[in-house]
């Protein structure tokens, strides 16, 4: 979680990406360039890490979705947003994969996946109005 009292306004009341978490993120965004990996958006949590890796990762241009942001430390939102999240990635992307970038918790209560930080959990729709995990790509994996 981030420090009581932060704000999402405020990237200096908030826990940051380290280098090795803005590394992680370079590295992502060019491996999925160099394996032509088509990318139509990029949507991230409004959290300043999330935002930063977003950027990092030079796929697309970053769109804020609030859906994506951290229940951590209110689950008073958590069933609403999973539920809308879970209909959103139900749904075939056009243009390209979609890159969701958002917290563990959110991940956990979508999939039932716990990841490691910089992980990524690969969803894909299940073409009847759901969707399936297709994978896991860990860090340096």
């Amino acid at each position: 979680g981030d420090p009581p009292g932060f704000s999402l306004e405020d990237c200096s009341s908030q826990r940051n990406l380290s280098e090795s978490g803005r590394q992680q993120a370079r590295l992502i965004g060019e491996a999925s360039r160099s394996r032509n990996v088509p990318v139509g958006r990029v949507l991230s949590s409004q959290w300043c890490r999330c935002k930063e890796t977003a950027r990092l990762l030079a796929l697309a241009q970053v769109e804020e979705y609030p859906v994506l942001n951290s229940f951590f430390s209110d689950r008073s939102t958590a069933r609403y947003q999973t539920e809308a999240l879970a209909r959103f990635v139900s749904q075939p992307p056009l243009g390209g994969n979609t890159i969701l970038v958002t917290h563990q918790v959110n991940i956990t209560e979508l999939t039932g996946v716990w990841p490691a930080s910089g992980e990524l959990v690969v969803i894909r729709p299940d073409g009847q109005g759901g969707f399936a995990v297709a994978g896991r790509l860990r860090p340096g994996g």
